[in-house]
């Protein structure tokens, strides 16, 4: 698809008109980064100290350096007191410590929010205006209450924080690799007639896309309001910054959430890492699978890719709804969130299923942290068993005490992570944490055949939790993220079976293979330890 091409009839094959440039990471991705900033603040700060040192002497490089130790007791004062994670806490002095006044300047830069001011202000407006549009089932609610008050108690906090309701009768269906939830994923696209709302971290051009995208095209002719909302760093490495007029040219709306921005904005910070499709109204998808050629192993990428998705059908799907107008309206002129009410309540009423769910979102605009909450919760609770799998292990010390101490009360705690990492650094640091946990009980496993991007949390044959949420600070604290709680629901004994086929697939780690792992991968994973919330 060429960038400067006329504009083409809407019956054209998509597949035809490809994008010729590839985008790659590189000078640019770094420069529109923490990394870059901190670069920045490293180079500023050796200029301002020679300078002084050349211009003025050694008078002048002494009440510099004098200057440099109050404002670095003063800055850890304030940061020692502050509300914020004691892992980031620690990190945030560490940094100060090395490089007072960039990392001080670093440090205010990040908690001002600087170019995010008004998207806080725009989601809060939303949400607040939005907040009463799904109203909670009492015939729901009181049903999980009579079956598990673990699970209703958390139903409540999710109501109350985030206004999710709980549900019931809704049928699901689990995918356990992205290639299995392809097919199903085009089979109901055919059928939208009204609307089709598609938010995905990653979209690249390829095979999967291309598929999607020609049914896409087809629908928009046929008056379909379809719409696509991307993160904005796929501009790094899977498409140009014109796509959304490309996609346009065949009646597609589509966005990037929050565009990269200048090196002096935080736009990089707080990423849209959610998937969701909703169709009709009616249909709901939601997991791990991004829209890219890795996530259905049509294309290798460090082995085989493990991943996992699953399908609504049903009252639940409302909650993916709103949750996606409620991200498509922020960069709205016009915020009509009236209008919402016109995409819900369209779901089949006459579907009857055993279970209940909870499609949820996770945001870094408020301080609730309801991601790790539901983990935490789901941990604290399990009876028999917790099996997770995460393509990233970087904990804060919530969780990597909940971990330790469920295993020492009993709790067969099971964790799966990739075999063949995407990232050799953030692997590193991952098995950082092994040994701490292992030596507390948890299993701990690696998926041998490959890549695992799965983010499952299965319990006691009862609760699982399907989503986007990764086991680190990125995901925790920073990311725009979705899940869906199910308790009892029909697709927890294919959930427990994938589980335990994964298990079978994945090499048990002992305490002799982090001592035989090499000097280097241990200290730079603990060595990234200590900056890990910063990452």
């Amino acid at each position: 698809m060429s960038r400067n091409r006329k504009k083409r009839d809407n019956s054209t094959n998509y597949n035809e008109l490809r994008v010729a440039k590839k985008w790659k990471k590189g000078f640019f991705s770094i420069w529109f980064s923490r990394l870059g900033l901190v670069l920045i603040m490293l180079l500023l700060q050796g200029a301002v100290l020679v300078t002084l040192w050349l211009l003025f002497g050694d008078v002048i490089g002494r009440i510099y350096m004098d200057e440099q130790l109050f404002l670095e007791v003063v800055v850890l004062l304030l940061l020692y007191n502050s509300p914020m994670d004691s892992s980031a806490k620690l990190s945030w002095m560490l940094l100060i410590s090395i490089i007072p006044v960039a990392g001080t300047i670093f440090y205010f830069w990040t908690q001002i929010e600087v170019g995010h001011r008004r998207l806080k202000r725009d989601l809060t407006l939303i949400d607040f205006e939005t907040k009463n549009v799904l109203v909670q089932d009492q015939k729901a609610i009181e049903g999980l209450q009579k079956i598990s008050a673990d699970s209703a108690a958390l139903s409540k906090y999710l109501y109350n924080v985030g206004h999710f309701p709980v549900y019931e009768n809704n049928t699901v269906e689990y995918f356990t690799l992205g290639e299995k939830k392809l097919p199903r994923m085009l089979e109901e696209l055919e059928k939208a007639e009204k609307f089709i709302f598609l938010e995905y971290f990653i979209v690249e051009e390829g095979h999967m896309w291309g598929k999607i995208v020609d049914i896409l095209a087809k629908k928009a002719k046929a008056g379909v309001d379809v719409r696509v909302m991307y993160d904005g760093t796929c501009v790094f490495s899977t498409l140009p910054y014109s796509y959304p007029k490309m996609l346009a040219e065949y009646g597609i709306k589509c966005k990037m959430w929050e565009p990269i921005k200048p090196v002096l904005t935080s736009s990089y910070n707080y990423r849209d890492h959610r998937k969701i499709l909703v169709i009709d109204g009616k249909v709901g998808f939601c997991g791990g699978v991004n829209l890219a050629d890795e996530y259905i192993n049509a294309i290798v990428r460090f082995g085989h890719w493990k991943d996992t998705a699953i399908m609504i059908k049903g009252s639940a799907v409302d909650s993916l709804t709103l949750m996606f107008l409620q991200m498509w309206t922020v960069s709205e002129k016009t915020k009509d969130t009236a209008a919402f009410s016109g995409y819900l309540g369209l779901y089949d009423k006459n579907i009857t299923a055993k279970g209940y769910m909870i499609p949820y979102g996770d945001s870094p605009m408020n301080d609730h942290k309801i991601g790790e909450r539901v983990y935490m919760d789901i941990i604290n609770k399990a009876k028999d068993y917790v099996y997770i799998t995460t393509p990233y292990l970087i904990l804060d010390d919530t969780l990597r005490v909940a971990l330790r101490y469920a295993a020492e009360r009993g709790v067969d705690v099971r964790l799966m992570l990739p075999g063949i990492p995407d990232k050799k650094a953030i692997w590193a640091l991952s098995k950082s944490h092994y040994l701490s946990l292992m030596q507390a009980g948890v299993k701990v496993y690696e998926y041998d055949p490959g890549f695992l991007h799965a983010k499952v949390f299965l319990s006691d044959d009862i609760k699982a939790v399907v989503g986007t949420i990764n086991l680190d600070y990125r995901s925790l604290y920073h990311h725009f993220e979705c899940a869906v709680y199910m308790h009892d629901t029909e697709c927890i004994p294919d959930i427990k079976a994938d589980m335990v086929d994964l298990i079978g697939k994945c090499r048990l780690v002992a305490p002799p293979d982090i001592y035989n792992h090499k000097l280097s991968l241990n200290l730079k994973g603990h060595v990234l330890k200590l900056v890990a919330p910063l990452l």
